[in-house]
This record gives C-alpha cells, sequence and structure tokens, in this order.
C-alpha cells in the first residue's frame, strides 16, 4: 500500500488532485490508515492511470467517471486510444520543432506546422466512440429501430445539406442565406440522432473543415472549398 504523498511522488499528481478524486467519487483509496490518511493499492494506481488517459483525451471528471463505472467500460480499448492520441501529439511536436529550427535566422513564413485539426478529430472521435454522452445516448435511441436503407437516405439528405452549402460557397457566410442552411443542419441533427446544440454544432465544423475524412468527403461531394465555408457560415451563427 502507497500514502497519498509516495503516490503524489510516483505519478507527478498533486496530492491536492488526488484528495479531489477521492471527494467526487472518482478515485477512492482501497483503505484508510488507523491515523485516517488515504492507502492505496496497485489496483487503485492502475485506475489512476486510465483517469489519467482520459485527461489527456480532455475528458471532463465527471464523464470519465461514469464512463469507468460502466459495465461495458474496457481498459483496452482506452489505452488503443491513448496510444495513438500520443502518436498524434508527438508528430504535432515534431512539426513544430521542425518550424521552429527553420524560422532560425530566416524568414519561414509557413503555418502548417500550428495545425492540430488531425489531433482534435482524433480526440473528438475518441470521445464519441465512448457512447457515454447523453448526446451518443440519444442517439443510440433514435437509432435503434432504423434499417440500413433508413440510414443511407438519413446520410444522403445531409450530403444533400452539404451540397446546398457549396452552391453558395464564396459568398459571405455571415449571409441570411448561409444563416438559413446552418439552421437547417442543426434541426437535421437534432430531429434524427441527437439535440445539436450550439456548442455541438461549432465542433461539428470544427470537425468537418479538419482536412480528414469529413473534409474530403463534404468537398468531393459538394465542390472543393464547401467543408471550410461550412465551418466559417457555423461559426458565425454560433458566434
Amino acid at each position: 500500500m502507497m500514502t497519498v504523498h509516495e503516490v503524489s511522488k510516483l505519478t507527478g499528481v498533486s496530492i491536492r488532485t488526488l484528495q479531489y478524486y477521492d471527494k467526487i467519487g472518482l478515485l477512492h483509496p482501497s483503505k484508510y490508515s488507523d491515523a485516517g490518511y488515504r492507502l492505496y493499492a496497485d489496483t487503485d494506481l492502475e485506475r489512476l492511470q486510465q483517469i489519467l488517459l482520459f485527461r489527456e483525451l480532455e475528458f471532463p471528471l465527471k464523464d470519465i467517471r461514469s464512463i469507468m463505472e460502466s459495465p461495458d467500460f474496457d481498459k483496452n480499448k482506452a489505452l488503443a486510444q491513448q496510444i495513438t492520441l500520443l502518436q498524434l501529439k508527438k508528430d504535432h511536436l515534431e512539426n513544430l520543432i521542425n518550424s521552429a529550427i527553420k524560422m532560425s535566422g530566416a524568414t519561414y513564413m509557413d503555418f502548417s506546422a500550428f495545425d492540430k485539426s488531425r489531433l482534435e478529430e482524433y480526440a473528438a472521435r475518441a470521445k464519441a466512440a465512448w457512447g457515454n454522452s447523453p448526446e451518443y445516448r440519444e442517439y443510440e435511441e433514435k437509432a435503434k429501430n432504423r434499417t440500413p436503407e433508413e440510414n443511407q437516405i438519413l446520410a444522403a439528405q445531409c450530403m444533400r445539406i452539404c451540397r446546398e452549402f457549396g452552391e453558395i460557397k464564396g459568398t459571405d457566410p455571415s449571409s441570411e442565406a448561409a444563416r438559413t442552411l446552418v439552421i437547417k443542419l442543426q434541426r437535421f441533427f437534432t430531429e434524427h440522432f441527437y439535440t445539436c446544440t450550439d456548442k455541438i454544432l461549432s465542433g461539428l465544423g470544427m470537425m468537418y473543415a479538419s482536412g480528414g475524412e469529413f473534409t474530403k468527403n463534404i468537398d468531393a461531394y459538394a465542390g472543393e472549398g464547401t467543408a471550410v465555408f461550412m465551418k466559417e457560415a457555423i461559426q458565425a451563427y454560433c458566434g
């Protein structure tokens, strides 16, 4: 068994943070000494590792607790996601280092190294994959009785909205036409998938323009630059 001071020294997590985790029910020590001091077993340290993995994925503490207490929790899945996320962070840091080296003593106007879209897109996907958010549960409830054909119809309808954005790309993303389409998209998601708040909608816009699969699919269907225009229109609407 390890004391809270020993755990803090080993893990780098402050004593105050460990005490807070205990207070909110996220990480209870296995035992308390006769004097009332927290004592942590190896199983507690394993749980702390999982908590720190989720913190790296930027999960809120209340969501971490809910996920880890779920009977569907799979720590191997969490570890696999963490490895991928760390690799993306490593690539991002290496790009920043190379960019800084090129900037040293010379004019170097390349901002691509600051692009975190791949990292942010993966983190967003990882969060969605756990399916423990209210939005995901709502999505599961709405989708459980749909047939594959109905899902294909909804996907086609969504892409048609993207095409409507494509038809006005190059115009002012804060225009009334763009605003109307953003509202249409938001209502579509709320009706068929989950309650699409402005915050969620803003996140979707960022993901659409992240340069990953979403961007490629939208631009291939609705025209080059549509995904970025959708993000700009959504940002103008959400503020």
